[in-house]
């Protein structure tokens, strides 16, 4: 490929919209160009990577049993009402819209995941266990209505990601959904090894999905969205949604303050309270009202800590959890919203292991405008269930007593244990060796392929432009001629670049009519692992010069020895 004929529109100015690096860096690179709000053009050398990317994921799901279809990105909207995913993802499903009554476009979404148009497919072909397990995936486009796309191709309302799912008959044992997830666990470990990213595994939430166990993997990086949570010594991680922490120390010292009844007019917030009564936050009960599986839930943090909404519906073993609205907490407490506390509520409650070790505390009083002091858990209000069920915070513990370090970081891939949610929803069966039908258990297994992109040039670059790993550079080598006007020059360069050509090397000819100094800040700026530097000077002395882009270092060889190193070479910066 001559760089002349080709197509990477570089440029110097940084995009005044781009804050993080792999951002600014895929635009000025020639890799991407926005369209519209949450949605981009790949271009030549950007598409080349993705295409890498896309093979490395279908050479290790095919390696892992996994089997390739393509599903469509319009999904009837009957599939996600049957397992009430309409109103779970809110305005994230996009829908076309446009029409009215039984018009097809009022009935149809884009899909955001895939899970309900796989399980109908299992339905309807999936008869007997014999047939089972099973493994599909795809690489597909999907769309998400994120409210504030940002940060390049990090989040966005379009993105290409692969999605696979597995149908199993039992959980255990062989061909069950535990040996099926491990299967796809190792496939992600082998993906994100060979793309050269520096990833950590962590326990998950599985959030909307659903499921009873998942895991991430993160890539570490100061554009991330996402917060890793990692024990110092290294033997715990998980993302915050996720994150255990040590209970904390009863340091009450004995005290046993008496009740007292405080007049607190209009102050509902923890802030607007603890300043009022000359107290700290992390002296209050934040008591928060939810409406789980229909029922009234109560959920008691400390007033410096969030309540964990994940951990918190895992403890109190409900399917749904929303905030009450103030009709429900009215109901709840007797009062106004911002005036509960812990005394005297019939409802359920689930205090966060924090509040138990509290003592002299402060809560709403449950009558409005009014707040109470001097609360302490047990004699004031009974706790009957207690557990961690808050967000983690810096100064917290692992539950072996390690120090809890908080990293930002880039989700690039999702693995989940579903078990039965949509089979159960959906009515997807299958018969058994007994003949009798049996809900199908699932798996679910998504990598955000652009993702995996804009991580690696996140993680890898510099102040010069992209390092790409070799294995999803868009050209792994890149010939440099200068003094084109220089017949010798020009012959060793193109003789250059088409036996690397020849020998299975990815390579570019950069033969442009350009200054040394601008043909050498544009392959910083690209990224190419590997230049071949070919001029008259070098000529003289009958060498040329190899850069590696990773480590700057630079050697002079013969040009007969150039196609043989240059393969080893590139094995020795392959990640």
């Amino acid at each position: 490929m001559r760089w002349s004929q080709y197509f990477i529109p570089t440029s110097k100015e940084v995009p005044a919209d781009a804050a993080v690096p792999s951002h600014q860096l895929m635009v000025r690179a020639g890799l991407i160009r926005q369209v519209v709000a949450g949605a981009y053009s790949y271009l030549p050398p950007g598409y080349r990577s993705l295409r890498k990317i896309e093979a490395i994921v279908r050479e290790e799901m095919n390696r892992a049993g996994a089997i390739e279809l393509h599903m469509p990105a319009m999904h009837p909207i009957e599939w996600w009402e049957e397992t009430g995913r309409v109103a779970a993802m809110g305005e994230v499903l996009v829908r076309l819209g446009g029409g009215t009554g039984d018009d097809w476009r009022s009935r149809t979404v884009l899909g955001p995941t895939h899970e309900e148009v796989i399980t109908e497919h299992a339905r309807a072909y999936l008869k007997s266990y014999k047939q089972l397990p099973i493994n599909f995936y795809q690489i597909q486009t999907k769309f998400r209505g994120e409210a504030r796309p940002k940060s390049g191709v990090l989040r966005t309302r379009e993105f290409l990601m692969k999605d696979a799912y597995s149908f199993h008959m039992t959980k255990e044992g062989p061909g069950g959904l535990d040996e099926g997830y491990q299967k796809m666990y190792d496939a992600y470990c082998a993906i994100f090894s060979r793309c050269g990213l520096p990833y950590v595994i962590v326990e998950a939430d599985s959030g909307p999905i659903g499921g009873d166990a998942s895991h991430e993997f993160m890539v570490p990086t100061d554009a991330g969205e996402d917060w890793l949570v990692q024990a110092e010594d290294g033997k715990y991680a998980a993302n915050l949604e996720r994150a255990e922490v040590a209970p904390l120390p009863d340091l009450g010292g004995g005290r046993n303050a008496a009740i007292a009844e405080v007049h607190t007019p209009g102050l509902r917030t923890i802030d607007e309270v603890s300043t009022f009564l000359k107290c700290k936050p992390s002296d209050m009960i934040k008591t928060i009202i939810y409406e789980a599986d229909g029922a009234a839930l109560v959920a008691l943090v400390r007033g410096d800590h969030e309540v964990n909404e994940g951990k918190l519906r895992r403890a109190a073993g409900v399917k749904s959890l929303q905030q009450a609205d103030a009709e429900l907490i009215r109901k709840t407490t007797g009062a106004e919203v911002g005036f509960a506390g812990p005394a005297g509520l019939t409802a359920r409650i689930i205090a966060d292991q924090a509040v138990t070790v509290m003592h002299d505390a402060v809560t709403g009083a449950n009558k409005t405008d009014y707040h109470v002091t001097g609360v302490n858990p047990g004699r004031d209000f009974k706790i009957a269930e207690s557990g961690d069920v808050r967000v983690a915070v810096q100064g917290d513990r692992a539950r072996n007593g390690s120090p809890l370090a908080f990293k930002k970081c880039i989700e690039v891939g999702h693995v989940f244990k579903l078990g039965t949610k949509y089979s159960d929803s959906m009515k997807a069966t299958c018969l058994d060796a007994e003949g009798k039908p049996r809900a199908f258990i699932m798996g679910c297994y998504g990598i955000g392929v652009n993702r995996i992109m804009a991580a690696a040039i996140e993680s890898l670059h510099d102040e010069k432009g992209i390092v790409w790993p070799t294995s999803i550079a868009p050209f792994e080598v890149a010939v440099i001629a200068l003094d084109l006007r220089d017949e010798q020059v020009n012959a060793l360069a193109t003789k250059l670049h088409n036996e690397l050509e020849a020998a299975g090397v990815d390579v570019i000819l950069d033969d442009r009519d350009a200054r040394p100094g601008f043909k050498f800040n544009d392959a910083d700026l690209v990224g190419f692992p590997v230049r071949i530097v070919v001029g008259k000077k070098g000529l003289a002395e009958g060498l040329v010069e190899l850069q590696i882009r990773k480590t700057g270092e630079s050697r002079k060889v013969a040009p007969e020895t150039v196609v043989g190193g240059v393969g080893e070479l590139l094995r020795d910066v392959a990640l």
